[in-house]
C-alpha cells in the first residue's frame, strides 16, 4: 500500500522546525543568560528559522486555499478549521510577541541604562549575610547629587572607614563624556552622605572602584575593560588625589576585578567572559607578577553566579565573595558564596543560602540591585552600601 503524505502535513513539518529552531536559540540564550549577546550563529540560526516558518506557514494557507475552493468558503468543515487556524495564529503571534518583548526589556543593555542609585542596609546579625534598610532613607546618593558633572547615574559603591570618617568611592555616569568616572561622598555616621567630587577620571570608562588598604597606604583598582587592562592606583592625598602605578594584568576585557589578602597571599577575582567566567590570580604583593590559579577559571558558562558583585569579606577567618546574578538581565540580584578551601593549588566555594544577599523589594531597587560593599561598625554590626535601581527604563 502506498503512503501518501498531504502536502499540508510537510507544510506543518516545515513551520514546526522554524517554530523550533527559533525556540530552541531563545531558549539556550536565556539559560546562559546571553539574551543580548547574539552571535553570527544565533543570528544565523534565527535567521533561517524564520524563513522556514514564514515558508511553511505560506505554502499552508496557499493549500488550504485550493481546498476552501473545492469545498466552498463557508462549509461546516472549513469554518471550523479557519477558527482554530485564527486561534493557533494569535496564540503564535502573542507568544513571539512575548518573547521579542521580554528580549528587549531585560536585556543587560537595558538595564545598564536605568537609573542606578545607591544605598545604606544595616545587618540584622553578626555574620555578613542578613541586611534591611533600617532608620535610613533611601537611596542616600543619587545622580542628582552629583554637582561638579552631568550624571545620569551613580552605582558601585566601596566602602571605606578611617578613623572616625566613611569614605564612599563609586561610579558616576558622565552625560558630557559618556563614560565613567570615580566619585566620592562621605559621612561621619555611614548613614548620612555627602557628595564631594570626582576623584579619577580617565580617557576611557571608569567604574567598580575597589579600594584596599596595603602597608598603610590606600590603593584602587578601577574596572578598565574598555582598554582591556587591570590598573593599579595609589592615593596620593587620600581620599581626593590618585595616581596610576601600573597595569597589573592586560590582553582581556577584565570586569569588576576585586583584590583581597587572605592566608599570606593577595587573591585577585575577576569576570572575563560574557558575565560567565570568573578568573582567580594570586601573588605576593598587590604589584604583582600575578599568577592565574589552577583551578581557574573558578566559574565558566554560569552568568547567574560568576560576575563579582563586590568587595570580598575575609571576617573570623572566614572568606566571602559576593557575585550578581546576570540572568536573566544585567543586575538582577546579589548572591554569597563562602570560599573553604583557597591555597594555591586547590578551590572550593559553597553558596551560603539558597535565598540572594541582594533582592530589591522596595520603590527604588525593585528593578535591581547587583552591588554590596561591607563596612564593620562594632563587634556585632556591619553596614552596607548597595545600588539599586527601578522598574521601568
Amino acid at each position: 500500500m502506498k503512503l501518501k503524505i498531504k502536502k499540508e502535513f510537510v507544510y506543518i513539518a516545515i513551520f514546526s522546525i522554524g517554530l523550533l529552531i527559533i525556540i530552541s536559540i531563545l531558549l539556550h540564550d536565556y539559560l546562559q543568560g546571553k539574551l543580548s549577546h547574539y552571535g553570527f550563529c544565533d543570528k544565523a540560526c534565527l535567521l533561517l528559522g524564520g524563513i522556514f516558518a514564514i515558508i511553511g506557514l505560506v505554502l499552508f494557507i496557499l493549500e488550504r486555499y485550493k481546498i476552501y475552493e473545492r469545498k466552498g468558503f463557508f462549509s461546516v468543515r472549513v469554518n471550523l478549521f479557519q477558527a482554530c487556524l485564527v486561534s493557533v495564529l494569535f496564540a503564535f503571534t502573542c507568544g513571539i510577541s512575548g518573547i521579542v518583548y521580554s528580549y528587549y526589556s531585560f536585556s543587560p543593555a537595558g538595564a545598564a541604562t536605568r537609573e542606578w542609585t545607591i544605598g545604606i542596609y544595616k545587618s540584622l546579625s553578626q555574620e555578613p549575610f542578613n541586611f534591611m534598610e533600617k532608620d535610613v532613607v533611601n537611596p542616600v546618593l543619587t545622580a542628582s547629587d552629583v554637582s561638579d558633572v552631568p550624571a545620569k547615574r551613580v552605582a558601585d559603591p566601596f566602602l571605606i572607614r578611617d578613623g572616625d570618617m566613611y569614605y564612599m568611592f563609586f561610579e558616576v555616569d558622565n552625560v558630557r563624556t559618556n563614560q565613567g568616572d570615580i566619585g566620592l561622598a562621605i559621612s561621619k555616621d555611614g548613614e548620612n552622605w555627602s557628595y564631594s567630587q570626582i576623584v579619577l577620571d580617565e580617557r576611557f570608562h571608569l567604574s567598580y572602584p575597589c579600594v584596599f588598604k596595603w602597608q598603610d597606604e590606600y590603593y584602587m583598582i578601577p574596572e578598565s575593560a574598555e582598554v582591556k587592562s587591570i590598573r593599579l592606583y595609589k592615593g596620593e592625598q587620600f581620599p581626593y588625589r590618585w595616581s596610576f602605578v601600573k597595569t597589573l594584568l592586560e590582553g582581556m576585557d577584565f570586569v569588576d576585578s576585586t583584590i583581597f589578602y587572605y592566608g599570606e597571599s593577595w587573591w585577585l577575582f575577576t569576570e572575563t567572559g560574557n558575565d560567565d567566567t570568573l578568573r582567580l590570580y594570586y601573588a605576593a604583593t598587590p604589584l604583582g607578577p600575578w599568577t592565574e590559579h589552577p583551578k581557574s577559571p573558578i566559574v565558566q558558562g554560569d552568568a547567574n553566579i560568576a560576575r563579582p558583585g563586590g568587595m570580598v569579606i575575609v571576617f573570623d577567618n572566614r572568606v566571602v565573595r559576593y557575585t550578581q546574578d546576570c540572568v536573566p538581565y544585567y543586575g538582577n540580584q546579589v548572591w554569597a558564596f563562602e570560599i573553604v578551601t583557597l591555597t594555591k593549588e586547590l578551590y572550593e566555594e559553597k553558596r551560603v543560602s539558597d535565598r540572594p544577599i541582594l533582592k530589591g523589594f522596595d520603590d527604588w531597587n525593585t528593578g535591581g540591585m547587583h552591588h554590596i560593599s561591607l563596612c564593620k561598625v562594632d563587634v556585632n554590626n556591619w553596614i552596607a552600601a548597595v545600588d539599586g535601581t527601578a522598574k521601568g527604563f
